[in-house]
């Protein structure tokens, strides 16, 4: 595609839009367009992606200026609830809000959890934000991919607050933690989930812990866990005068408790990595990263589609399952096939 002219249409709607239309809609803030676009971007189709890639191009410039925040926590912890909450609580504060769902969608059904937008009620009504569920087909890099480059479209219709919900299951916190400024893990009190949140790994990601539903009869166990936290980081991740220091909060999306201090929190630590410079550098890796994380995307659906791996395939991966070669020589047969190694 040479043109911003290109047209770009989707089957079963009756309007065709142009790229420099999208781009024009993007810009000013229609809700409509924005969707249009990001289904462009979401897109897997060969010709969809090169026309989603000039879309990205030319909006470039108007990205990178939104605080982005990955929200995690396992089901049941209230995210959906919360995201809503806080949402309206960032717009009462004069933010522009667009809410990404990451969804790695079932291996076992294929189905996904693309209820959020009907739970968030009250805040996909605002004309000040925005909902994207997104299911993923079982790919976290396809997340990454298409969750980071959403997150680009979104800062480019004027959203400055870009929330990126996890389901909260595995890789997909590593691969949230990697593409946001700022990691928000939501925590329940009183549900045997204090001594998961010991585990070394999780901590090391988030930002911020939040003791969620600390309202009614579980307040008292949400300050307590909020103490078991905090030893627990202090321990695990020891702060300095160069490193931020996690913090504890409890928070109840009912009575709308801690979520001021949570948003504080948010522009507190910008504050602190801006002052010795270790915002730059963490949006510049994150940049880096997502380059060879899409040159390895690319690397390794090239080897599958191979027209010398195509016809092996089938039978080196019977061979590996079966026990009669190994997975490191039944690899070195894919790459000399694809014309790389010994």
């Amino acid at each position: 595609m040479n043109s911003l002219g290109s047209r770009v249409g989707w089957v079963g709607m009756r309007t065709h839009q142009t790229i420099a239309e999208l781009i024009d809609g993007i810009r000013r803030g229609d809700r409509a367009l924005l969707g249009r676009a990001l289904t462009l971007v979401e897109s897997n189709n060969r010709g969809r992606r090169l026309e989603a890639q000039e879309l990205l191009a030319a909006i470039l410039p108007s990205t990178g200026r939104a605080h982005r925040i990955g929200i995690t926590g396992v089901p049941g912890v209230g995210k959906s609830t919360f995201i809503e909450a806080f949402g309206l609580r960032l717009i009462e504060r004069g933010h522009r809000v667009a809410v990404l769902a990451v969804d790695p969608s079932s291996s076992v059904s294929k189905g996904s959890i693309l209820g959020d937008k009907t739970r968030m009620e009250d805040l996909s009504r605002s004309e000040r934000a925005f909902i994207r569920p997104s299911p993923a087909g079982g790919s976290l890099g396809g997340v990454a991919r298409k969750t980071r480059e959403s997150i680009l479209v979104c800062e480019a219709a004027g959203y400055d607050m870009v929330l990126v919900e996890t389901v909260g299951v595995g890789q997909s916190e590593t691969t949230v933690a990697e593409m946001v400024d700022f990691f928000l893990l939501l925590k329940l009190a009183g549900a045997g989930d204090e001594l998961q949140g010991i585990k070394r790994g999780i901590l090391e990601l988030a930002d911020l812990i939040a003791i969620n539903k600390a309202d009614g009869d579980n307040i008292a166990a949400a300050k307590l866990a909020r103490a078991e936290f905090e030893r627990a980081l202090h321990i695990l991740r020891p702060g300095s005068n160069e490193q931020w220091m996690p913090r504890v909060v409890t928070s109840s999306a009912v009575t709308g408790d801690g979520l001021d201090t949570i948003h504080d929190l948010i522009v507190e630590h910008r504050d602190f990595l801006e002052s010795n410079g270790a915002f730059e550098t963490r949006r510049s890796t994150q940049q880096l990263q997502w380059m060879w994380s899409l040159v390895e995307e690319g690397l390794k659906t090239a080897v599958r589609e191979h027209p010398e791996v195509v016809g092996r395939i089938e039978d080196l991966e019977l061979a590996v399952v079966e026990g009669r070669t190994t997975a490191t020589t039944a690899a070195e047969e894919i790459l000399r096939a694809f014309g790389v190694g010994d």
